[in-house]
């Protein structure tokens, strides 16, 4: 290896505070009316990460927020409805619940949501803060219009 090739690095570019401040008061609202969940999460998990972004920085919260409506309209592929299951401790003796995802996308869809992007996300203290940033509702309507979310496009040219 010669000593000109060594000269020749690429700059790492890192987020900076106003980076930071800039994507804490950006929202975008995804439409799940149609979208397959998994597809769907993966793509949240992106934005809320910040990962989208060429100033993406792992240990800092550079993503923006995203605000889910129409969740009762994702699709799932496959047999999932009835094969997959959902399992939760009541906290009590004999408190194993199974759910399978059909009846809990009937009953639930927000948590379902929520919790396929949670598991696509970083497991700790950042993690967690990104999570908060979430917001999924079932119908079309949101109380977020203050924050002025623009859309989300799919194809990723927004």
């Amino acid at each position: 290896m010669s000593r000109t090739s060594l000269s020749v690095m690429t700059k790492t570019t890192l987020a900076t505070l106003a980076d930071r401040k800039a994507a804490m008061s950006s929202w975008r609202v995804v439409d799940a009316t149609g979208q397959v969940l998994g597809r769907m999460a993966a793509e949240i998990a992106t934005i809320l990460m910040g990962k989208h972004k060429p100033l993406y920085t792992p240990h800092m919260l550079v993503g923006e927020g995203v605000i889910v409506v129409n969740a009762d309209k994702a699709k799932v592929t496959g047999a999932k409805r009835e094969t997959r299951e959902y399992t939760y401790y009541t906290g009590y003796p004999g408190g194993l619940r199974h759910v399978k995802l059909g009846d809990y996308m009937v009953d639930n869809p927000e948590e379902v949501i929520q919790l396929a992007v949670k598991r696509m996300l970083p497991k700790n203290r950042l993690g967690r803060r990104m999570l908060s940033r979430l917001k999924v509702y079932r119908g079309a309507e949101h109380p977020h219009v203050a924050q002025k979310p623009g859309a989300w496009d799919p194809t990723g040219k927004s």
